[in-house]
Formats: C-alpha cells, structure tokens, sequence
C-alpha cells in the first residue's frame, strides 16, 4: 500500500480521533441510524478525553453520511475541532463502528480495509468492437470504447470459391478488429494504471484480443469465464481482484522471507521484533513495513516525540536523543508514522498470505517486520 495519502495526518501534532464507520447497510432507516452512530461514536470520543470541537467535528462528519450509498465504509481522523482526512473504504470494518482517541491516528486497519484494492479496466469484447469498464472496491465507471471495421463480420456456410474468399476478408477484419481492440485497452491501462485487465467475450474475441496485447500487459490479463449479461460475471471479476491480491502479498511474503536470511557477512535485508524495526526506522532504513495485525508486537507499546523518527523501546531513550517531549503510542502506528514521512510502503499480512507460503507460521515474527532499503 502506498501511504503517501496518509501525510496530511503527521502534519499536525495530536492527539488524534480514528473513527471507523460502516455504510454497508443501506434501508429506509439508514438515516436515522447514521444519526444514532455518529452520536455514539462523539460519547465514545468524548469518554476517552477527546475535545469538543474534534467530538462535534467527527458527529457532523458521520451524520453528512446519513444518505450516502457508499458501499462499505468511511475512515475519519480529526484533531483539534477540524476533520483532517476521511478516505473511504474498500470493505467494512470489522465489528462495526468503532472510536478511539490516542497520540496518533489508528491507521493500521485501514492497510485492511482500505489498502490492496486493484483497479482493473473490464473490456466487453465483440467482433466489431469493445466498450471498457474502469472498476475498484468503490464502484465502477465508464472507460471508453473502441470501434473496429463493421463489414464483414458474419461467416457463411458455403463452399463457392467466392464465399470462401468472403470468408478470408471476415478473417482480415476479426483481425484487425482485435488489434484496434488490443491498442485502446493497452493506452486505458497506462491511463488508468489498471492492475488487473479482464476480458469479457466469446473463447475466441478474448483470445484474439489477449494475444495482440503487448507482452509488458499479458501478466495482467484475466480472460472471465462468463459473458456479457451474465449474473455471473460480477463474481468472476471479484475473483480476479482477490486472487491478485492474494498473489501480490504472497510474493512479498516470500521476497521478505528471503530478504530476512543473513549473506557471507552476516547482514539481512529484512529485520522483524520492534527493537530492530525502531533502529530501521530512525535511520530511515525501511522500504516496506509488514503489519499482522494479530501479532503482540503491533499493539506493543513504544515511545514517540513531535518528529516521525523520534520512536523508541523506552522513554529514557528519547531523552538521550534530546527529546524533552514524549507520548506512549502502539508499535505499529508509530512505524507507520515513520513510513509515512520516509515515503515507504506497508503491506498487511493476513492468515491466507501466510499459508501460500512455505513458512505459514507466525511471519513476520511477532507480526511486524520490514524490507529494507540497504543491509
């Protein structure tokens, strides 16, 4: 996940409000119980020693959702009467509405709920053309179209010489079609920087398309099973996102289990246990940080001061690096914190990631580990 999006929030000093809202359910009292959620989240804020203005900042945020259709949720992080970022989510946050109120902003569930969320451009595939569809987690859009050569595009059953040579110009205009095809959803990608590109059509059309694509792409193609107009097909495209997902953490799961085994000269190219990410992260070492969420490590309790790289295992340790001020803070938003100003990337590392990979057990040790940018 890139957290360059996530900067507004280590601008300002905290402490930090982080709601977690769910909008998946949508009735004709969903209004009403926006309302009743963002008053009780505003109590839970309020409970846990937020301000006023940052509860009533929050209240208003959450009841401007009341008619929102989003489809799964919104993440909000305010401070001092002001709501500073409010990103969307890609999927509801587990157990429901939730507040909290700490030094720093609880961004680690958002690398769950808001981080892997492939783009991919579907394009529905016919002999004379294509229309493309941009989708993600938040909905979906119209991309453009391509148009290919009209006539002909109908075979004829006959064997006269002069059918058989019509039947050759079918051919000639099926191929060109397909390249014109190939070429528009070639410049969508780069466009768009779609991850996934999904082909929708007869055996033929998709295959026609998918070998004129140029090679840098054929990685991203997935040919669905399903047609135009199926009920199937929003299953068969929600498949390919959650497998490219899946295949993405699994591979960086690996390069971090490999990264992490010492050379010749006994140096790693990944660290994981909070002490060894700490010293990364002050001399900003890490390149991609890796949170399981359910490791003892990620809510372990560190030391930070007013700057990204002030962390540390004990409060005595920011004093010795003349920090006069300092604040108790979790391990991993503290390191998120770090990533963030050190424009490094985070990954969450699930249960299933871990299984496809040799080692399934307890990776990253502790539950949080990182790539590093140098040994």
């Amino acid at each position: 996940m890139d957290l360059a999006f996530l900067h507004p929030l280590y601008e300002h000093p905290g402490p930090w409000a982080s709601v977690y809202v769910d909008t998946s359910r949508h009735t004709e009292a969903t209004p009403q119980e926006r309302q009743l959620t963002a008053r009780a989240m505003a109590r839970q804020l309020a409970d846990q020693g937020a301000d006023e203005a940052t509860c009533r900042a929050v209240q208003s945020a959450i009841e401007d959702l009341r008619h929102s259709s989003e489809p799964h949720g919104r993440a909000l992080f305010a401070r001092a009467g002001e709501v500073v970022l409010d990103p969307p989510l890609a999927r509801p946050p587990q157990g429901g509405d939730w507040a909290e109120w700490a030094p720093l902003p609880r961004v680690t569930p958002l690398l769950e709920l808001a981080g892997e969320d492939p783009v991919c451009v579907v394009a529905y595939v016919d002999r004379k053309g294509a229309d493309f569809e941009l989708r993600s987690g938040l909905g979906s859009e119209a991309a453009g179209s391509v148009t290919g050569r009209q006539w002909p595009v109908h075979r004829t059953s006959s064997v006269d010489w002069s059918e058989r040579h019509f039947q050759l110009r079918v051919e000639n205009t099926w191929e060109h079609n397909a390249a014109e095809i190939a070429d528009a959803l070639a410049v969508c990608q780069e466009e768009t920087r779609a991850d996934l590109l999904i082909l929708v059509g007869d055996d033929r059309e998709r295959r026609s398309v998918h070998e004129r694509l140029p090679k840098r792409l054929h990685d991203l193609v997935v040919e669905a099973p399903h047609g135009t107009g199926s009920r199937l097909l929003d299953g068969d495209v929600e498949r390919a996102r959650a497998d490219h997902v899946r295949r993405r953490a699994a591979a960086e799961l690996e390069r971090f289990l490999a990264a992490r085994n010492p050379d010749d000269e006994g140096r790693a190219g990944a660290v994981e246990g909070v002490p060894a990410l700490i010293e990364a992260a002050r001399e900003h070492r890490i390149d991609e940080l890796l949170i399981r969420p359910d490791g003892p490590d990620a809510h372990r309790e560190v030391w930070i001061g007013e700057d990204p790289d002030q962390v540390a295992v004990r409060r005595t340790d920011l004093k010795i690096l003349g920090e006069q001020h300092s604040w108790p803070a979790r391990a991993d938003d503290a390191l998120i914190r770090s990533a963030v100003a050190s424009d490094a990337a985070a990954l969450a590392v699930s249960d299933q990631d871990r299984q496809e990979t040799q080692e399934a057990h307890e990776v990253p040790v502790g539950g949080l580990g990182a790539l590093l940018r140098w040994k």
